[in-house]
């Protein structure tokens, strides 16, 4: 069973200028989930990627620079599958899925209610999406759902709970929606491990919050629960600088 990262990088080409391709060689997960990667394939840089061994598949979106999502495998998937077939949320490439032989990665960046528009999208992304996973399960009972889901899900999961109690990200009905998601058989696998406080993943540039560690835990590992008996670790990585956001890392034992 594979090392997992998945990363939100707020811009592929921004974050290679930073070192992320020599990051990633240091750290030499065997699957990197990708994120807001703001690029069409023709603007991703493969090479520096299949340098370390990865083949990349990618699925951008059709606005220019925005959203896109990325998984780099240096173990080849069975089958790949660009988007989930449903037409309201695909065009803004948010999903990509890899098939291996026993168990499925995704990489998904959901959306954040940056607006009232915008919050009702997101909460009809999360409604069709939740139906989508229940349906591919039957067929794909080991999921591995790697991304930026744009929810914290508990008030340890952010640093300031009653001060955003009204913020997109941490509304009640997005954090109910994260319970039932778990409760329909996911294991957030880095809070099953990990049940100290000030575990962050995203960080607001402004406030010089990131130094002070003012962050909130928006990306996740959600792991299938028959996947349980494998989960070995899984590490937030604050210490890699490429994005607002850091890695999440999960480990599998074969």
């Amino acid at each position: 069973m594979p090392t997992i990262l998945t990363y939100n990088i707020n811009g592929i080409r921004a974050a290679l200028k930073k070192d992320l391709n020599g990051w990633l060689f240091a750290a030499d997960a065997d699957i990197v989930c990708l994120q807001e990667i703001k690029a069409k394939p023709e603007q991703f840089d493969d090479a520096a990627f299949n340098d370390l061994g990865y083949i990349c598949y990618i699925n951008s979106a059709e606005k220019p620079g925005y959203s896109g999502v990325a998984i780099l495998s240096k173990i080849t998937p069975k089958h790949i599958e660009y988007g989930c077939g449903i037409e309201q949320i695909d065009f803004e490439g948010r999903i990509i899925r890899a098939d291996f032989e026993n168990y499925s990665v995704m990489s998904v960046y959901f959306p954040s209610g940056s607006n009232s528009e915008r919050q009702g999208f997101k909460m009809e992304f999360l409604a069709l999406f939740h139906t989508y996973i229940a349906e591919l399960k039957k067929t794909i009972p080991n999921l591995i759902i790697s991304g930026d889901y744009n929810i914290c899900h508990q008030a340890i999961d952010i640093h300031n709970p009653k001060v955003n109690k009204n913020s997109s990200g941490f509304l009640p009905e997005e954090r109910e929606w994260i319970s039932q998601f778990i409760d329909s058989g996911f294991i957030d696998s880095f809070r099953h491990l990990n049940k100290e406080p000030h575990h962050y993943s995203w960080w607001s540039y402004r406030a010089n919050a990131r130094a002070k560690n003012l962050g909130w835990r928006i990306d996740y590992n959600m792991i299938s629960t028959t996947l349980l008996p494998k989960l070995k670790r899984s590490q937030i990585l604050p210490a890699a600088r490429h994005s607002d956001h850091c890695p999440v890392l999960v480990e599998l034992a074969d």
